[in-house]
C-alpha cells in the first residue's frame, strides 16, 4: 500500500513538472510554424526617403530588393509599388524566391519600369533586360515593363528563368525581343505584351490565357527554341487577341523556329488582318527539319483566321489533340501546379 502511495507522489510531481514544459514547447512550436510562414510586404516609391538601412520604404525597385528583409522560409516578399516612373534595371536572383511585384496604380500603365539597354549597347541580347527574373515563384500584377530603346535590333523587356512565374494584368512592352520567356513554367493571364520581331522567345514551358499580343511592324509573334523532342516546353496561346498596326501592307507571321523542335499552339484566338495567309515562316539563316517543328491551331477567329492556305508542315488540331495544351495539363508538371489557382489569388 505504502509503495502504491509513493508511486502515486512521484507520478503527481512528475505531470507538475513536465505540463509547463509540454505547455512552452508547444507555444515554440507554434512561433517556428508562424514565422517559418512569415510573408514581408515593403512599399516602394518614387518619394521614399528610404536608404539601404530601411526595412520597409524603398525610393526604387532594385534598392528593394537588395534590402528587404528576407522572409521566412515559406513567406513571400511583396513589392507595393506605388504609381511613377522606375527607370531602372531589376534583377530578380535566385535567392530571392516567392517575389511579387504588385503595382497600386489604378491600371498597369501608372507603374511603369522602364530601361533602354540594346544587344549593341549592352554586348549582347542576354544583357538587355530591364528586368531579369531567376527566383521561382516569382509574380508580378498591374505594373509595364518596357525596353525603350526602339528599332535597333535586340533589345529585352523582361527575361524570365523562374519556375512557377505569373505575369498579371501587366504590359510588356518592347521592339524586338521583347518577353524573353526561357525557362520553367510561366502563366502569362490578361497582360499585354507589344513588340515587333520575334517579341515572345525562348524554350520556356508557357501559358498565355486571355492575352493581347500588338505587332508593330512587319515580324514574327514567336521564336520558340525548344531543342528536343522530349522536351514538355513549348508556348500555348489560349483566347488571346493579336492587333497589329505599322505594317505598311506588309504581312507578319504567328512565328518562326528558333531551334529545331520549336513548338507553338494557338487556341481559340482572335487573328486580324495582315497575318500572312501561310500563319508561320520558317528561319531562313538556321533551317531545321521543317517535319520536327509542332505549330498548330484549333477555333481561330478574325480576319486572318482562314487555314486553308497554312504552311503545310502545319496543324489543325481536334478536340482530342488539344487536351494536353490546356493550361492544367500543360503547366501541371511533377508537383502538379495549379497555375490558374496561384494567379487568382492576385488582386
Amino acid at each position: 500500500m505504502r509503495d502504491d502511495k509513493n508511486m502515486f507522489h512521484i507520478v503527481s510531481r512528475l505531470r507538475r513538472v513536465l505540463r509547463p514544459m509540454c505547455l512552452a514547447s508547444l507555444c515554440l512550436l507554434c512561433v517556428a510554424a508562424v514565422c517559418m510562414a512569415q510573408d514581408i510586404h515593403v512599399r516602394v516609391s518614387p518619394d521614399s526617403k528610404g536608404t539601404t538601412s530601411s526595412t520597409d520604404d524603398f525610393p526604387t525597385v532594385q534598392m528593394a530588393m537588395d534590402h528587404a528583409p528576407e522572409p521566412g522560409p515559406n513567406g513571400r516578399l511583396y513589392l507595393h509599388i506605388a504609381p511613377g516612373t522606375y527607370r531602372e534595371r531589376v534583377w530578380i536572383s535566385r535567392l530571392r524566391p516567392r517575389t511579387t511585384l504588385l503595382g497600386m496604380g489604378k491600371d498597369a500603365a501608372e507603374v511603369t519600369i522602364t530601361a533602354a539597354q540594346s544587344a549593341k549597347t549592352a554586348g549582347g541580347t542576354f544583357f538587355t533586360a530591364t528586368v531579369d527574373v531567376y527566383g521561382d515563384d516569382f509574380q508580378a500584377d498591374n505594373l509595364t515593363v518596357e525596353n525603350s530603346a526602339g528599332p535597333v535590333g535586340q533589345a529585352v523587356a523582361v527575361s524570365v528563368n523562374s519556375d512557377r512565374a505569373i505575369f498579371k494584368h501587366c504590359r510588356l512592352i518592347g521592339d524586338q525581343d521583347t518577353l524573353f520567356a526561357n525557362m520553367g513554367r510561366q502563366f502569362y493571364l490578361n497582360t499585354f505584351i507589344e513588340g515587333g520581331v520575334d517579341f515572345i522567345f525562348g524554350n520556356a514551358t508557357a501559358v498565355f490565357e486571355r492575352c493581347t499580343l500588338h505587332i508593330i511592324r512587319p515580324g514574327y509573334l514567336t521564336a520558340q527554341s525548344r531543342t528536343s523532342a522530349t522536351q514538355t516546353t513549348g508556348y500555348v496561346f489560349s483566347h488571346t487577341t493579336v492587333t497589329a498596326d505599322g505594317l505598311n501592307g506588309k504581312p507578319f507571321f504567328l512565328g518562326r523556329p528558333w531551334r529545331a523542335y520549336s513548338r507553338v499552339v494557338f487556341l481559340d484566338s482572335t487573328l486580324p488582318h495582315g497575318l500572312a495567309p501561310a500563319g508561320w515562316a520558317e528561319w531562313k539563316s538556321n533551317a531545321p527539319d521543317l517535319s520536327r517543328v509542332f505549330y498548330a491551331e484549333s477555333g481561330s477567329s478574325g480576319p486572318g483566321a482562314e487555314v486553308t492556305q497554312r504552311v503545310p508542315w502545319s496543324h489543325r488540331l481536334t478536340q482530342p489533340e488539344i487536351r494536353p495544351f490546356r493550361t492544367a495539363t500543360f503547366l501541371g508538371g511533377t508537383d502538379q501546379w495549379d497555375a490558374e489557382q496561384q494567379a487568382a489569388k492576385l488582386p
